[in-house]
């Protein structure tokens, strides 16, 4: 079996839009499944990454793409990352690039960017947003490079009173959006895995630095994070390289698992493939979008991996229900 799980960027989804709170959720339904097929937003955070064994780690476009059946994911043993980073490397980047040399055993250049990238974050409509400058660049810039996926690491400006905004208030994490265009952009021209570091510290001399205080537990990995770098690092290492003859194929694919009244291309990708559809209430977003009759509803993550396992076992649902329906006559 084979589980797509997602939880998009810039929506303010309960679990999984703040930083890296989805992980448990990932290795609770990794454990249901052969391949655990998702992308950075559930699973990144800051520092910290504790994606299961099994899972596939794909940008969404690409992930968008693949359930389209444009393409087809290769599983590989690791990447060539290739790491890049606006004027001048901090030494924090190259010990965050070296501590995942010698602890996932990964194979990382760094290079720096000749065209600073601006990245910047705001909110539109309630949802993240933001624009970016300097990707056209990137892209000739690294043409020539030999790699086999790209880690970004730059920072991302929002206002000062946004943050402090959702750092005390929560909501909707502003920066979410602009990395999810950023790497979409980026993606689509080079045709490679692509990961965005959430953003360099800001407690080292920006205009955070005396923001010391107990937050929502779904945001503390950004406070207890340095670098903001190694969930990226881990994601990239053994991202699957787009394919487009051989590999995992949206025929592999038996569910996708999403947030609540959220309907976007994945999903519209799936009914056209006639995967079936799991949509979580307790993980509530910003979006009301009316779901076709055919989502499976279940009221959280708990639900949704026993509903795996009766599939996985062979049993029917209503077979474990009381009173038992629907009826065996009639």
């Amino acid at each position: 079996m084979n589980v797509v799980l997602i939880v998009p960027t810039g929506i303010g989804a309960e679990i999984g839009g703040h930083s890296g709170d989805a992980n448990p959720v990932a290795k609770l339904i990794g454990k249901c499944c052969d391949k655990l097929i998702t992308h950075p937003n559930v699973v990144n955070g800051s520092d910290i990454n504790e994606m299961p064994e099994n899972t596939l780690y794909v940008e969404g476009s690409v992930l968008d793409r693949f359930l389209r059946g444009e393409i087809f994911l290769k599983e590989v043993f690791y990447n060539k990352i290739l790491l890049v980073v606006n004027k001048p490397i901090n030494n924090d980047t190259i010990n965050a690039v070296n501590a995942a040399r010698v602890t996932i055993g990964a194979n990382i250049k760094i290079i720096e960017l000749n065209t600073t990238l601006e990245m910047t974050g705001f909110y539109k409509n309630g949802k993240a947003d933001g624009k970016v400058n300097g990707f056209i660049e990137l892209v000739e810039q690294i043409k020539d490079y030999d790699f086999d996926a790209l880690a970004i690491h730059s920072n991302i400006k929002v206002e000062r009173e946004t943050k402090l905004n959702y750092l005390k208030n929560g909501g909707v994490n502003p920066w979410g959006g602009i990395e999810a265009i950023t790497s979409k952009l980026i993606a689509d021209k080079i045709d490679r895995p692509v990961a965005h570091s959430p953003f360099i510290d800001w407690a080292k001399g920006d205009d955070l630095k005396d923001f010391n205080e107990v937050v929502d537990p779904r945001m503390s990995a950004e406070m207890v994070s340095i670098c903001y770098l190694h969930c990226v690092l881990k994601g990239l290492h053994r991202a699957p390289i787009i394919d487009y003859n051989k590999g995992l194929s949206v025929d592999d694919i038996d569910f996708l698992i999403t947030p609540i009244n959220c309907v976007g291309e994945p999903h519209i990708a799936c009914i056209d493939a006639d995967i079936k559809i799991i949509a979580v209430k307790e993980n509530k977003t910003v979006l009301n979008d009316k779901m076709p009759d055919s989502f499976i509803v279940v009221d959280n993550y708990i639900e949704a991996a026993g509903l795996l396992m009766a599939y996985k076992a062979g049993v029917a649902c209503h077979s474990v229900r009381r009173p038992l329906c629907p009826p065996a006559i009639g």
